[in-house]
């Protein structure tokens, strides 16, 4: 009889800028499955927005927010999984979420390259979300020789797929999404969704990370690898307190969406609007745009606007000032 592993599961969730991941997570700590889960969030960005978009949930959520998880931040990735393996009888199961612009090469191969790890968990399932809509977009973008381009990257490694945003596409265009996954990674099992929801126990202690598929699909995986990422992709933060202006700053949405939306991968942000006791909640992805009113601000809590652009061409000072004309004065 073959010996339980008795290792701690763990799955990473990996998928481009704005593809579902945060709503993925948010939906596995939302749903009733007797699982106890630890969090590894990590951001591409100056100022952290995820950990505040994560549901309040018993379920202990750390973030990284100063680099990305496959490389500068390892270090923190080992460390945090360290600390976990430490209060062991607190949880079950560890998610973990990359940044958009992450490889996840490097990630899964923490789980095998240091010892320590590899004896105490396990990598569960690569699960990649895809955007439906903007996935061609970013797949047949052309990179400078030596730059990797993680959405390809993402994909090739994936054990499990989200074709998500169904809701936004047609037939025609989901069949041709699903072939050109299936170009990159044939092995991959696929599924639908919308809002990111799908089966749990299709991603959650699935068993479908095979390590001798990834030597196939790279045979230096447990090497030494070096990830350069793509430099001309930035993000700007914007932290300012103050009560805003809801219809300025309808007016300089408005005006993201249409100036600044092809060049813009990812904005998401919590907004202080005047005159209401709810935090206002904004995510885009190029000229789509979602925003609706959140939970109250708690008692005490500072009303800070907080948002995050990720993109190219951005100008800080015109992001910066433009914003801060709406604040009230």
């Amino acid at each position: 009889m073959p010996d339980v592993d008795t290792r701690v599961p763990v799955t990473v969730v990996t998928g481009f800028l704005g593809s579902g991941k945060t709503t993925l997570v948010n939906y596995i700590l939302s749903e009733d499955h007797g699982k106890r889960i630890a969090v590894i969030e990590n951001e591409f960005g100056e100022i952290g927005i995820d950990d505040a978009l994560v549901i309040d949930a018993e379920e202990e959520i750390f973030e990284m927010n100063n680099g990305c998880i496959c490389c500068t931040v390892r270090g923190d990735l080992i460390r945090i999984l360290g600390t976990l393996m430490k209060r062991r009888d607190k949880f079950d199961y560890i998610l973990v979420e990359t940044t958009g612009l992450a490889d996840p090469a490097p990630v899964a191969q923490t789980f095998f390259v240091d010892e320590e790890i590899r004896a105490q968990l396990r990598l569960d399932a690569i699960v990649t979300v895809v955007d439906a809509k903007h996935l061609a977009l970013h797949l047949f973008e052309e990179k400078e020789e030596g730059i990797e381009n993680e959405a390809v990257e993402q994909l090739a490694f994936a054990d499990r797929v989200l074709i998500n945003k169904i809701d936004l596409v047609s037939e025609q265009e989901l069949i041709q999404v699903e072939n050109q996954v299936r170009s990159i990674n044939a092995g991959a099992s696929l599924v639908r969704t919308q809002m990111s929801k799908v089966d749990l126990d299709w991603v959650l202690n699935a068993g479908a990370f095979d390590l001798s598929r990834i030597l196939e699909v790279d045979p230096e995986f447990l090497g030494d690898s070096e990830h350069q990422h793509d430099q001309s992709v930035t993000s700007v933060g914007i932290e300012a307190e103050g009560p805003v202006n809801l219809e300025k700053i309808n007016g300089w949405l408005g005006w993201l969406l249409v100036e600044k939306g092809v060049d813009i991968f990812r904005m998401k942000g919590i907004i202080n609007v005047e005159n209401s006791e709810n935090r206002f909640v904004f995510q885009g992805v190029h000229m789509l745009f979602d925003g609706q009113p959140d939970r109250a601000w708690k008692p005490g809590e500072r009303r800070v606007n907080n948002m995050i652009f990720i993109g190219r061409n951005l100008d800080r000072d015109e992001l910066d000032t433009r914003f801060r004309a709406c604040l009230v004065k």
